[in-house]
């Protein structure tokens, strides 16, 4: 029996039975429902058909912000003036000039560009990054239909997350866009970037979330998202939105070796710009919560020897005397992994959600003291953002030569910290402890930022008051059978750590 092929192939299918053809067809149909519902995921991983429809909903809304300032010498001091025939003359003419106008002798005008968006059109308020402002004489709202207005009033600014609210007079209602929850982003979920890269207005960029919770030392309350939709020098201050077009990002910062989009971009998330903004909104600046602790983040080492692992909550190195944290019952050595229903999983996240905590709220904080928990009740004070710390003076004056007998335990020369040093050094009288007179360079501790003149005043979450008191936790961990030895160093500024050395 031969298989029909063309013509004859057609010639077959109509010899069929109508039943048989039917059955035919509908599975036919089946078998091609099924290819095309396998080939729709590969489909949809390449992207959104079209932003277009998104995209023009929301341009109207994004503006551009140019900015000038009168820029002069160093504290006032005029520019240079060049006599007339001097050999620099046609130099510093071309300079000034090439623009157009020679400024005046003691000030000339710089400008820049960035981007912003409007949150509300009727009121006229309008959200950017508090770099693109910074210095500026003159702020100007460009709008995508070319029109312009000039800004009457910074409402606030926020220099720790880098956002400001400007004020403009609308002549008629703007467009305005609409915040979305940053917290319901997944990395890979699309993304769309709109504003002004080098003075190109209305520049619509595609890419993903790249990740979450990025720490780029911006400042203390790092939390970015990163996107690898194309973010240039001028884009700052722009929005980042969702494919709903709610603005989930404020676009801040760039990691790049050549000035331009490499793919990494970072925005400010709008959970955080949002409890920002109406702050600025209603009191002009931000009420930050405070806790009142010094803390840093558990090490490898760290962990071993608390019996935790790595990067577990945020381990108290300090407390603030007469601080909400003080008089809630925290401890130095205690380590937070829980504060007011939120889990903290690095040390980075506790200082953004104390700061995010309304003021004078009783929460819930766990710890782990001594490897139990333990939940305690703390009322959030109000961060005094211009206040500092009273720092001891040391004295400039080399203490002598510590007389014998010393102690030398992991690479350490100890003394028990007498009156005499704690003048010479600076150290509150009421410190107790062993001071570091030497460190053995080969040593463990020679590698952990430890240096001549910090003091001891724990091991192994014990207090110290003598050398002995370091030697007996030692023998105590070898015992149980420990690799390292935690302690617990000030300095002479009053600054806390734990190290853990080990053996």
């Amino acid at each position: 029996m031969t298989t029909p092929s063309g013509s004859s192939a057609v010639a077959a299918f109509r010899q069929l039975p109508h039943a048989a053809f039917a059955r035919f067809v509908l599975a036919t149909g089946l078998l091609l429902a099924a290819l095309i519902a396998y080939a729709a995921p590969a489909a949809a991983q390449r992207g959104p058909q079209s932003v277009a429809p998104v995209a023009e909903k929301l341009i109207d809304a994004v503006v551009n912000i140019s900015t000038s300032q009168v820029a002069k010498g160093p504290e006032g001091v005029p520019l240079p003036q060049v006599p007339k025939g001097s050999p620099f003359e046609d130099f510093f003419e071309d300079f000034f000039n090439k623009r157009g106008g020679r400024p005046s002798p003691s000030e000339r005008k710089v400008s820049s560009l960035g981007s912003g968006f409007v949150i509300d059109g009727v009121e006229g308020l309008v959200v950017t990054n508090n770099h693109v402002i910074e210095g500026a004489d003159e702020i100007v709202v460009n709008f995508h239909d070319g029109s312009k207005l000039k800004v009457d009033k910074v409402l606030g600014r926020d220099t720790k997350t880098d956002l400001a609210l400007l004020k403009v007079t609308p002549k008629k209602p703007l467009v305005a866009v609409g915040f979305g929850s940053s917290a319901n982003l997944r990395v890979g979920d699309w993304v769309m970037a709109i504003g002004n890269p080098f003075g190109l207005g209305g520049s619509v960029t595609v890419g993903v979330i790249s990740a979450k919770q990025r720490d780029i030392n911006a400042g203390p309350y790092d939390d970015f998202l990163q996107t690898d939709a194309s973010i240039n020098k001028g884009n700052s201050g722009g929005p980042l939105f969702n494919m709903e077009g709610e603005v989930v990002g404020v676009n801040t910062a760039i990691f790049s070796p050549t000035g331009g989009s490499i793919g990494i971009g970072f925005a400010v998330p709008s959970d955080t710009v949002t409890t920002v903004i109406n702050q600025l909104k209603e009191y002009g600046e931000v009420k930050r919560g405070w806790l009142g602790v010094k803390i840093q983040s558990i090490s490898e080492d760290i962990g071993e020897s608390l019996g935790l692992p790595e990067n577990t909550g945020a381990l108290v190195a300090g407390v603030t005397p007469e601080s909400p944290a003080a008089q809630g019952g925290i401890e130095p050595g205690d380590v937070i992994v829980r504060f007011d229903g939120q889990d903290i999983t690095t040390m980075r996240g506790l200082p953004r959600i104390v700061a995010q905590t309304q003021i004078g709220k009783s929460v819930d904080v766990e710890v782990l003291r001594q490897g139990q928990r333990q939940t305690l009740k703390v009322a959030v004070g109000l961060l005094d953002e211009g206040q500092t710390a009273p720092t001891p003076a040391a004295t400039e004056n080399k203490p002598e030569a510590p007389p014998p007998p010393t102690t030398s335990v992991l690479g350490l020369t100890l003394l028990p910290l007498s009156d005499d040093m704690r003048t010479r050094f600076g150290f509150d009288p009421k410190i107790n402890g062993a001071i570091i007179t030497e460190i053995d360079p080969e040593s463990q501790a020679a590698t952990k930022n430890i240096r001549v003149g910090d003091v001891i005043t724990e091991a192994q979450q014990q207090p110290v008051v003598e050398p002995a008191h370091v030697e007996a936790a030692v023998e105590n961990v070898k015992k149980a059978g420990g690799k390292s030895v935690l302690l617990l160093v000030e300095d002479s500024k009053g600054d806390t750590r734990f190290v853990a050395i080990p053996f």
